[in-house]
């Protein structure tokens, strides 16, 4: 391998490294679930090392890892919906009062949690990731037009959502 075309292809596991804590935490952000998040990361990893040459080479790495993180959340998601959940473990207390952006941030979660698994990536990549509806489009592999949606639908939905829990007070 000349030392240009090394340039242009970066090594997988300096790639991994770089990215490692990015993927994790959009993996996070995409499941909502600290336990799920590290095997998303590690099986779309694992899926895109055969396939890294053409990958680096063609500049869609991180589309085509956070695109699998995506697909792998959506089918956790569907194999859980058939199960019979048990009643959640209470959560450890801690002697820290959350503020109000702590509370405002924890309610905003729990409402993001509430989306569809498509409408909660297309809201975490725009408003976290910070990135466009085309780069969306990539990500989730719909058109642009299909991300503008899943955006649109889910604000949509948020503010109802937000509108009610104002309205019970």
């Amino acid at each position: 391998m000349d030392a240009d075309h090394e340039e242009t292809e970066p090594d997988f596991g300096a790639w991994v490294a770089s990215r490692g804590p990015a993927l994790q935490r959009f993996a996070y952000l995409v499941t909502g679930n600290n336990s799920d998040a590290p095997d998303l990361v590690q099986d779309a990893l694992t899926r895109a090392l055969p396939r890294w040459e053409s990958l680096a080479a063609s500049g869609t790495a991180e589309a085509y890892v956070k695109r699998s993180i995506v697909n792998g959340s959506i089918s956790g998601w569907r194999k859980r919906r058939r199960l019979v959940l048990v009643e959640d473990v209470e959560p450890m207390t801690t002697k820290h009062e959350p503020g109000p952006e702590e509370r405002d941030a924890d309610e905003a979660w729990a409402l993001v949690q509430t989306l569809p698994s498509n409408q909660r990536a297309a809201v975490v990549l725009r408003f976290y990731e910070d990135l466009s509806f085309a780069q969306i489009a990539t990500v989730l592999d719909c058109a642009e037009a299909t991300a503008r949606s899943h955006v649109h639908r889910a604000l949509a939905k948020l503010r109802e959502r937000l509108n009610e829990g104002v309205d019970n007070e």
